[in-house]
């Protein structure tokens, strides 16, 4: 005979499902009211994980979550909106490569509690690049094709007819479930953000007021946010402490990593409100802000000590961030090739995450030089180019060695700001930062820094930093012409013995095959580049990686040296050199045949005074 307790506890777990029945339909129905419609598009094939929702909703007044799906290439969980739960979740799932994400808030509290329902949804099946390639029909069905199309009439600037096609089996060959399971609109609107992001160097936001299907609690503005080959750790992740650092709250999600055959695209949907109420418009402040901010992942690593110390405390702007780190790797670069035991990366980055009260002071006399927007900047950028000088003159910790090392570093920047003629910052869509110097910085270091270096100076050095890399043009004279180098280093150690001795390797360079043009017109250059990829494991994802950077580098050469009568045509590029600069590149170490014909075609279509002509060895 069983015990009296275990009699006890079936009674107990009887009386429990009994209750639950009840329940169930009850949940169900607040199901239906208080998630958006496309939630029940989208779960229509797993009516279990909404059983389970609906069996379980009201327990997670008590348990952390409650997951209704955890399968090999698939995981789906639902618990109370709080605080930091989206990044509890993604942190467990941070070695899995993300295909699919669905996040969804309700639009009112669970019942039994003072909290909405937060739904997860994650798909983990990436497609290679070589099964996206495979030709012929995949077979999709006549009447979800023409549904698509028809949608697609409703997008502005419309899509090709003669792209849609391909676009559309591009996008079922990586995730025929969302393709099946999506309303019409949903997909065209999709297939409409890839081939604007194709369009614009590969990258693209918009925003558009959401149709609304309830009371005006359910009135959202739809954020779309592309980028091609997106950083491949902690993007999602970043991408949403944007929305909440702006104080957008994200409503719902869903972002698509697509294959394309030659390199991914992230494509995002999110419906987000202003959390003190209203909708985010186009021409606003907050969207340019918010623009600003989405580029800006591209070029701020999440592994940055600057990011976590400096953007999560909300001290600073992405973009802010962006800069110190420029600096960092400038002033590393500058100083160490000569004394590399003394200036560290770790050291010369610590000087500014020690004060970030300097660092932002030196941020900020950057932007008031280069703002487009500030009409009168010369006065205000003297006066507080002088306070910044005088702050760092008097910079005092009692610690005389550190505080000269310091004051080198900051001093250093000082003569960054004050010699760079033109740069791309305030371009909101740039892959990566650039900065034409005047080499006049080099005098301004003297020969304790330059001592090692050829005699004779470069007409030229322009300065580029991204988010994976970073690396110098340097030329030496006006027409110039010289292969570009990339180097790719595998651990920390390595990156950093590279970037110690980078600027002086290209100086070397750039001087010695000025010395082999001396008898024709062109004078010598040489970029290099030197890229960090620790955590990269296999050769698809380090080709990745290098073409990233490269594509990234020459956006930002083009965003400041495509000219109109002498000046950067890009109106948001103050330039205080004036003049156009012919400079040729050449194919080097780690220069692919594919990206010496990309860099020929951004040149022609960009506008670059020497066209296909930016790059040798090319086909045509």
């Amino acid at each position: 005979m069983r015990p009296d307790v275990e009699h006890r506890m079936d009674r107990d777990v009887l009386r429990s499902l009994r209750a639950t029945s009840g329940a169930t339909r009850e949940n169900l129905a607040w199901l239906h009211a208080s998630m958006a419609p496309i939630f029940f598009h989208t779960m229509r094939e797993e009516p279990e994980a909404v059983a389970s929702l609906c069996l379980h909703l009201r327990d997670l007044s008590r348990n952390r979550h409650l997951v209704l799906a955890d399968r090999e290439k698939e995981m789906m969980l639902a618990r109370l909106s709080v605080p930091g739960s989206l990044y509890e979740t993604l942190r467990v799932l941070d070695p899995r490569e993300i295909s699919y994400a669905e996040i969804a808030h309700s639009y009112s509290n669970v019942p039994g509690t003072d909290k909405e329902l937060e739904f997860q949804r994650y798909e983990f099946d990436r497609k290679s690049e070589s099964e996206i390639s495979v030709q012929g029909d995949p077979g999709i069905e006549g009447r979800i094709r023409r549904g698509i199309f028809a949608a697609l009439r409703n997008f502005s600037p419309p899509l090709p007819s003669s792209a849609r096609e391909d676009l559309l089996r591009l996008l079922w060959r990586n995730n025929p479930g969302y393709v099946r399971l999506s309303p019409p609109e949903r997909v065209a609107r999709i297939l409409w953000l890839l081939h604007q992001a194709k369009s614009r160097m590969g990258i693209h936001i918009d925003v558009q007021e959401a149709d609304t299907v309830g009371g005006e609690e359910t009135r959202e503005s739809r954020v779309l946010f592309a980028v091609g080959n997106p950083p491949q750790k902690d993007h999602l992740l970043q991408v949403m402490e944007v929305f909440n650092r702006l104080n957008l709250g994200v409503r719902r999600a869903y972002t698509l990593t697509i294959s394309t055959g030659s390199f991914p695209f992230f494509l995002g949907t999110f419906y987000v409100i202003r959390r003190e109420g209203g909708l985010l418009a186009k021409d606003s402040p907050l969207f340019r802000r918010l623009c600003r901010e989405l580029y800006n992942t591209q070029i701020l690593g999440t592994g940055s000590e600057v990011y976590r110390e400096f953007v999560l405390t909300r001290l600073m702007t992405g973009d802010e961030a962006s800069l110190v780190n420029a600096f960092i790797g400038f002033c590393h670069t500058s100083l160490a090739h000569n004394q590399p035991h003394r200036f560290t990366l770790e050291d010369v980055s610590r000087a500014f995450r020690s004060h970030p009260d300097i660092a932002l002071q030196l941020a900020r006399l950057f932007e008031l030089r280069f703002d487009p927007e500030v009409a009168d900047r010369g006065p205000a950028y003297e006066a507080a180019l002088a306070a910044a000088t005088k702050e760092i003159d008097q910079y005092n910790t009692g610690h005389r060695q550190l505080d000269g090392f310091r004051r080198t570093i900051f001093r250093t920047t000082l003569s960054f700001i004050r010699r760079t003629l033109k740069t791309n910052f305030f371009v909101p869509e740039k892959h990566a930062l650039a900065f034409r110097l005047d080499p006049l910085f080099l005098d301004d270091l003297g020969p304790e820094f330059t001592s090692d270096l050829p005699a004779g100076r470069p007409f030229r050095v322009t300065y580029f930093f991204g988010r994976n890399g970073l690396g110098y043009h340097i030329g030496f004279s006006d027409i110039a012409r010289g292969g570009w180098r990339t180097l790719f280093t595998r651990t920390r150690d390595d990156y950093v013995t590279v970037a110690n001795t980078l600027f002086r390797e290209n100086y070397v360079l750039a001087h010695t095959q000025h010395l082999k043009n001396k008898d024709i017109y062109e004078g010598g250059s040489k970029m290099v580049v030197v890229i960090n990829a620790p955590d990269l494991q296999t050769k698809d994802r380090m080709t990745k990686r290098l073409h990233k950077v490269q594509y990234a580098f020459i956006n930002a050469f083009l965003d400041i040296f495509v000219t109109e009568n002498g000046k950067a045509k890009d109106p948001r590029v103050v330039d205080y050199y004036g003049e156009d600069e012919p400079i040729e590149l050449g194919p080097d170490e780690n220069m692919h045949d594919e990206m010496i014909e990309t860099i020929a075609e951004l040149s022609l279509r960009r506008g670059y005074l020497l066209g296909i002509g930016i790059m040798s060895s090319k086909r045509v």
